[in-house]
């Protein structure tokens, strides 16, 4: 079994993640599925010699940090055909493999049904906006089409600060400069920090990992740099309470405040399974206003799914429950499916379709 083999039966299969792991035979996630690419199963020695080959491919990639660390992220390329995000990592003493196929294209939103609202928000100049929602959710695919969106629209510098980098923009209006960690970098501090002596108009940080990356990412937003980040977490408030206890108490209100100052809207998005057996996306729309900037100053983040419902009656914003209900009587998605991504399923049982 080769790994150009696995790589090429994927994208037939229309794949979008490769489970190499020992045990196993090697699976690919199709539609949110599981299915297996061949049906014997792989050992350990086997894994070794495909994550050997995806190094080779890699071509100046060494494995030395999977070997020390037990895990590494990179990607790499198959010529004229795909790019592929790579998570190796050690379990149980041996070698394995995860795998997100990526396009050499960047994504067009409206084939993605990403809302306009969030497309929108290219048009910012300076502030914060953090997409957010949990792992292989298409976080990296909202941003990326954002940046597209600014570097097709207007002049200025981008700097992409990633681990590893997953789709690749061409200077067009903008000049675009793209970091990879730890390639290029050795962390998102440190590159976050060298971006700002490098006359950014715009920065994307591929995620916001500790307090010091947050601290820096929050100063450059202060400073009149357009800021685009990401965080694991699902739904406006949660993402506000994370980045304030990232940090110790002494610190938090000033968070807060600062918070309240740059942030300019928070996109929160899921995929859910649809009747017909892909995947739909699903987003929460909160743009910053000055109720919004009141709540996050006072800690009363508990009340911001009531300003995010009542800004999507005024399609100002958009409501993760309003969109859920939507899907449902268009009969894309299961009554079921709805209630259990819901932000308040009791109330949104009460509003959908028996």
């Amino acid at each position: 079994m080769e790994l150009l083999d696995i790589l090429k039966q994927t994208l037939n299969m229309g794949g979008s993640d490769i489970f190499i792991v020992p045990g196993s035979p090697v699976m690919v996630k199709v539609k949110g599925h599981l299915e297996s690419v061949f049906p014997e199963r792989v050992m350990p020695e086997d894994t070794e010699k495909l994550i050997h080959q995806t190094y080779e491919l890699a071509k100046n990639r060494e494995m030395t940090l999977l070997l020390q660390d037990g895990d590494d992220d990179f990607s790499f390329s198959l010529e004229r055909l795909c790019r592929f995000r790579c998570n190796a990592y050690r379990q149980r003493g041996t070698l394995a493999a995860a795998y997100r196929v990526l396009t050499f294209g960047l994504p067009d939103p409206r084939k993605l049904n990403i809302p306009e609202l969030v497309i929108d928000l290219a048009t910012l100049r300076n502030g914060m906006v953090l997409v957010t929602g949990p792992a292989g959710s298409g976080k990296s695919t909202t941003l990326a089409c954002i940046v597209d969106c600014i570097n097709q629209s207007r002049s200025g510098h981008i700097i992409t600060i990633e681990d590893p980098i997953e789709y690749l923009h061409g200077h067009r209006r903008s000049l675009v400069s793209q970091r990879e960690v730890p390639a290029d970098a050795p962390t998102f501090a440190r590159a976050l920090r060298a971006a700002l002596r490098q006359a950014p108009d715009v920065i994307m940080l591929g995620e916001m990992r500790d307090e010091e990356t947050m601290q820096t990412a929050i100063t450059a937003a202060e400073t009149g740099h357009l800021l685009l980040s990401s965080l694991h977490t699902v739904g406006a408030a949660k993402t506000i309470d994370r980045i304030v206890d990232a940090f110790p108490p002494n610190q938090q209100q000033q968070v807060r405040i600062q918070l309240s100052m740059v942030l300019r809207a928070v996109v929160s998005q899921r995929l859910v399974p649809t009747l017909d057996g892909g995947l739909a996306p699903v987003f929460e729309v909160m743009t910053v206003t000055s109720a919004v900037q009141n709540l996050i100053r006072e800690g009363k983040t508990y009340q911001l799914d009531n300003v995010i419902y009542t800004g999507s009656a005024e399609q100002t914003m958009l409501s993760m429950d309003n969109e859920l209900l939507r899907l449902c009587r268009d009969k894309r998605i299961a009554r079921e499916t709805a209630i259990l991504y819901a932000v308040n399923p009791d109330a949104l049982r009460k509003r959908l379709p028996m």
